[in-house]
């Protein structure tokens, strides 16, 4: 749980994460969960692999130091170097590998926003984020999703609006039944709503109930961080989120102020130790972000 916990805090951390971290120490492990598709585990996101005949894809990259750890894990797969590269979100945690994999010539795949946050960085943040260089930006990109139609499966790509960020995907492996939700869902602990990327906590919500549908009791989901899930916990985290939510916005009408919600403690029975995220903080970013939605203007509906 510590390396899963590491991962999460370099969203915030990540240049000090990095400098400060041991990566000669970090060992990718490799779990297998259908013919062609298997995950590794090591320090940040969790990482997706697809591979066989037409090409290995790669879900997500890690921390740039462990590019060559992951490539050295993709090979004990039995697999090709890495050809398609897909970001579930912008965060340097899954995405910290791209410019040395966009170097080789890898395809990179992601949201639209993905490329616009990565370009753009973050000079504002507590710890500045510098804009990507290009090699590590999405060639391709997209609005809502695409299909991948590699090694004898469709490989889709689907957006389900902002929650974790404004960028994220779920990747669904259709055939083998393997779904990588990136940190729309975390396997333990609470979620960081990350507003400064256009997060939202009722977004999150909202994607979690178009999510479960795309799942069965089968189905093995790989979380942003964590071990590897089924639905039954997918749809915990959702009733986590919905209860939260719910008491959150219940007090807010009620005219409760953010410290008197907190001191309820509506989140602390899903803390986990030493967890990046605690109990108070994920009810800060449900108020903040519930209160961003309530003070917003609004504007001419969006044609489709």
């Amino acid at each position: 749980m510590r390396m899963v916990w590491f991962g999460l805090a370099s969203v915030v951390l990540a240049t000090a994460a990095a400098a400060q971290m041991d990566f000669s120490k970090v060992e990718i492990k490799a779990e297998p969960l259908a013919p062609g598709v298997a995950v590794l585990f090591g320090a940040g996101g969790n990482i997706g692999v697809s591979y066989g005949p037409d090409g290995t894809v790669l879900i997500d990259d890690q921390f740039a130091p462990l590019t060559p750890k992951i490539e050295a894990a993709v090979a004990a797969l039995g697999a090709s170097p890495v050809k398609y590269l897909i970001n579930t979100h912008w965060h340097g945690d899954h995405t910290g590998g791209n410019e040395n994999l966009g170097k080789k010539g890898t395809l990179i795949i992601a949201h639209d926003n993905v490329r616009v946050r990565l370009a753009a960085g973050n000079p504002t943040a507590a710890r500045p984020i510098a804009p990507a260089a290009k090699e590590a930006l999405p060639v391709v990109t997209y609005d809502q999703g695409l299909k991948l139609h590699l090694n004898g499966d469709v490989i889709r790509t689907v957006h389900l609006g902002p929650g974790h960020t404004d960028g994220d995907s779920i990747i669904i492996w259709t055939k083998a039944n393997v779904v990588h939700m990136g940190d729309s869902f975390l396997n333990g602990g609470l979620p960081f709503i990350d507003l400064s990327s256009g997060a939202s906590a009722e977004g999150l919500l909202a994607a979690m109930e178009k999510a479960i549908p795309l799942t069965n009791a089968q189905t093995k989901i790989i979380p942003g961080h964590g071990p590897v899930a089924s639905q039954k916990e997918l749809v915990a985290w959702r009733d986590m989120l919905k209860q939260v939510i719910g008491e959150v916005k219940a007090a807010m009408k009620a005219k409760k102020t953010l410290a008197q919600i907190q001191a309820t403690k509506p989140a602390a029975k899903w803390e986990v130790p030493n967890g990046f995220i605690k109990g108070d903080g994920f009810v800060e970013a449900v108020y903040k972000s519930l209160s961003a939605n309530r003070i917003t203007p609004k504007g001419p509906a969006h044609k489709h």
